[in-house]
């Protein structure tokens, strides 16, 4: 499949959420950490004159496009006007430093928009955009105040799993979009599982001609183990990847693609059966779960794993590639007589440091192309790889350990950061895997732990939350499940944690309703008030 047209990226480009002033308080998500408001307002009109310096035209652009689309306001972008009516955008590098601090103020007759860095221009805008009054017509009224902001991590990440469950190309963008409304800034894609090989390589093209389709799948719970007989499948061709990571940057996210390795590997093994131990021919997984099946240790297998990721890095210009490496069952390692020669080889006293040894390995093809890995908290395991970051799910106690070893971390505990838990009542809601993280407890994470000293803290990188989609077969419910709990993220993630407040937030967050529907971005109803969702 292609998407085609600039048209498309246009579109999403433009599908901003837009908040309808509050009597009280701000629609703003997330709260910025220094605001003021004043009396007075500022009237944006086709008469507003938007200012700009050339290194800042798609942040503009933008801006003026969502504006034409939205409410048919064509603003003036004549430089030589001489309107008294303006926006101005400037960067400025006298002020903080940090990526993403932004500086917005709104008086009678401009709104300056400042910032050190590109980021924080597109945030300064994003505020702006929720400021916008849902109806509106040829003149829109803009509160006076001023902004001072900036995040107070660097890695505010949200995931999504579309190896389980496959999702076209203009959905991960409106994805994407979604994140960096409420100032995301990193997209997990997790692109390969035993379920579904979801990238196209062209070296092997039998990852995406086998790899990518199974029989059936899991129908029901995993208790029930039932399924259908239905084909299912798809993947991302090199072309839609890079027309999606041109998109993200566009929005300011940078995407983190995931290659699970060497557990998780079901899919590729159905296409290339040589690189497992048992060389016996495999199919794509149809249940969930984790599968014995995983890469061999040898020279062929890190040959070709390392020209599947130097494809991948082609693709993606950030500095991560996700390896994975959770879940993995080392019975058939222990099994392999291969497997054992390298571990006496190695002097490996067991499979965790056959596990440790496969993941330097990689690591060395990462990095010996200018990138680093970060892989699941069992890297740890065995020994972590020299410059390897780890992303803490299993619980917060991986990610301290690693923090202490002076590694980068990002924390995504199952406790507060899985958003295919359950949020309601489990009979009130649609199926899920189990657990319950409802919005306040996303809310009240802490993504430091307090066992860390200063210096420790410093390698938290930041969080993220996950959205694995075993039982997520639809768009509607990936947003329904992301959505509210996304946005409280992104909260804990900006705003200093000295000025979180749940009950402002959830505030905040009931007048997002009006233009959360009016963008079809679904939600959960269960999580807000039900009598303002029907």
């Amino acid at each position: 499949m292609k998407v085609s047209g600039i048209g498309l990226i246009l579109m999403f480009m433009l599908n901003n959420l837009h908040a309808q002033i509050g009597s009280d308080r701000l629609p703003l998500v997330p709260l910025p950490n220094q605001i003021k408001t004043m009396e007075g307002h500022f009237d944006l009109s086709a008469k507003t004159l938007l200012k700009y310096p050339s290194d800042l035209e798609m942040e503009a652009t933008h801006f003026g496009l969502n504006l034409m689309i939205r409410y048919g306001i064509k603003m003036q972008f004549e430089q030589k006007n001489k309107s008294k009516n303006q926006i101005e955008l400037r960067l400025n590098s006298m002020l903080d430093p940090m990526e993403g601090a932004y500086h917005l103020v709104v008086n009678k007759n401009k709104i300056l928009i400042e910032s050190s860095s590109k980021a924080g221009v597109f945030y300064g805008l994003q505020s702006l955009i929720q400021l916008l009054p849902l109806n509106g017509k040829n003149k829109l009224q803009i509160p006076i105040l001023e902004i001072n902001d900036k995040p107070r991590y660097a890695w505010r990440g949200m995931h999504l799993d579309c190896s389980r469950h496959f999702f076209p190309a203009s959905f991960v963008m409106k994805y994407i979009e979604l994140l960096a409304l409420y100032k995301m800034n990193v997209f997990h894609w997790h692109l390969t599982d035993d379920q579904g090989w979801r990238i196209e390589i062209k070296q092997y093209p039998k990852l995406t001609e086998i790899g990518a389709w199974r029989k059936g799948s899991m129908v029901g719970h995993y208790r029930d183990q039932q399924f259908d007989s239905i084909r299912y499948g798809g993947f991302y061709t090199q072309e839609e990847i890079k027309y999606i990571v041109a998109f993200a940057e566009s929005q300011h996210v940078t995407i983190v693609p995931e290659i699970e390795m060497p557990g998780h590997a079901v899919a590729a093994l159905a296409a290339y059966p040589e690189y497992s131990c048992s060389k016996r021919p495999v199919e794509v997984s149809m249940r969930w779960g984790v599968e014995e099946n995983v890469f061999c240790v040898t020279e062929e297998t890190f040959t070709f794993l390392g020209n599947i990721l130097k494809e991948v890095m082609n693709l993606f210009p950030g500095k991560y590639i996700h390896i994975g490496g959770d879940e993995v069952l080392k019975d058939e390692w222990n099994k392999s007589d291969v497997c054992r020669a390298i571990m006496k080889q190695e002097n490996l006293k067991d499979a965790h440091e056959l596990q440790s040894y496969f993941i330097k390995r990689i690591e060395k093809i990462v990095n010996e192309n200018g990138r680093a890995i970060i892989g699941w908290d069992e890297i740890l395991e065995g020994g972590l790889a020299p410059n390897a970051a780890v992303m803490s799910w299993r619980g917060i106690e991986g990610g301290i350990a690693a923090a202490r070893q002076k590694h980068k971390v990002v924390m995504t505990p199952g406790s507060h950061c899985y958003f295919d838990h359950y949020q309601g009542e489990a009979k009130d809601e649609p199926l899920a895997i189990g657990g319950f993280t409802n919005l306040e407890k996303v809310y009240s994470y802490e993504p430091t732990p307090d066992s860390l000293t200063e210096e420790e803290g410093n390698y938290i990188l930041g969080a993220q939350g996950n959205v694995w989609t075993e039982y997520i077969d639809t768009q509607e419910k990936v947003e329904y499940m992301a959505m509210p709990r996304l946005a409280a993220l992104s909260e804990v993630l900006w705003l200093d944690k000295n000025k979180k407040d749940y009950t402002d937030f959830y505030a905040r967050m009931k007048l997002q309703i009006p233009f959360l529907k009016r963008r079809n971005i679904n939600f959960s109803r269960s999580t807000l008030h039900p009598s303002l969702v029907k």
